[in-house]
């Protein structure tokens, strides 16, 4: 179970993806990775964001990714089927 907070993190993860089928399919594959591999081309998209001057919330993000309740939350969501 997600702490509260990073249950409401999440659900705004989500709510981005649910708006723009492009964030959701990429959110899916990276979410879908096995954990190293996914801890390992976060900790590589997090190197090159900050060396962008990435604001502190992407780089949130990217660490909230690399959790594998976070990841495993998403890739479920992103899975189902669109609520009606």
């Amino acid at each position: 179970m997600l702490e509260t907070a990073t249950a409401e993190y999440v659900d705004v993860i989500l709510q981005v993806a649910r708006s723009d089928e492009s964030i959701a399919r990429v959110l899916h594959e990276i979410c879908g990775l096995d954990p190293v591999l996914r801890a390992t081309a976060l900790g590589l998209i997090a190197t090159h964001l900050r060396t962008r001057g990435a604001s502190p919330d992407v780089l949130d993000c990217i660490a909230m990714l690399r959790q594998d309740a976070v990841a495993r939350r998403i890739a479920e969501a992103l899975s189902a089927p669109p609520p009606e």
